[in-house]
């Protein structure tokens, strides 16, 4: 992926599709969260020791994300589903929200990302992960700061909790750009050449 998306960019980047309107790099997936808890390690004073509850409730819903590592900006949306329609919200959204801009969204290879459905607006170009790498998405990253930080030993009684949780840590995450810089600004991307052909 490092050493072909610079080859790819320059086809996606064409000055015709791009129409002078500056380019935003997005790295996009999408995260389930839930009523199961996370165990993480945690500190108590001495000599006591820490008890955590758990809970095995398989309830979830999903958060479509997208990073922009340069500017240090996250786009999200809490759904509760996963699907190509779904999807295709989340596109329009991002696709307003930077509607001067031409936006370039590295996508892994699930399902709805891929289907002929899926409407994609016109200045975003998605263009797909190699298969099974999420090593090379940032946003994996983000998903877990987000977990560490909002979620751990956390037990929720029903799925608002969960939900409140989002709504509120999510926005706390967004607006943090000097954390989202550290966590996915990576030298290989601050190094692509974003300029149209």
């Amino acid at each position: 992926m490092e050493k072909k998306l610079p080859t790819d960019l320059a086809a996606l980047l064409r000055r015709e599709d791009v129409r002078g309107r500056p380019v935003r790099l997005m790295f996009q997936d999408e995260a389930r969260f839930g009523r199961m808890v996370r165990i993480r390690r945690c500190w108590s004073p001495f000599p006591s020791r820490p008890l955590v509850d758990n809970g095995y409730e398989r309830q979830f819903v999903y958060v479509y994300g997208a990073v922009s590592p340069i500017q240090g900006e996250l786009d999200w949306m809490i759904s509760r589903e996963m699907n190509t329609a779904k999807m295709a919200e989340f596109l329009a959204q991002v696709s307003h929200s930077h509607s001067k801009e031409f936006i370039v969204m590295i996508v892994d290879g699930a399902s709805s990302h891929r289907s002929h459905e899926l409407e994609i607006p016109e200045n975003v170009r998605l263009h797909r992960l190699p298969g099974y790498s999420p090593e090379l998405n940032p946003q994996e990253h983000v998903w877990d700061e987000l977990r560490e930080k909002e979620f751990p030993n956390r037990v929720f009684e029903s799925m608002d909790g969960v939900l409140a949780q989002l709504q509120t840590g999510l926005p706390r995450l967004a607006a943090n750009t000097t954390v989202l810089r550290s966590l996915t600004a990576w030298p290989w991307i601050v190094s692509l050449n974003l300029m149209a052909n």
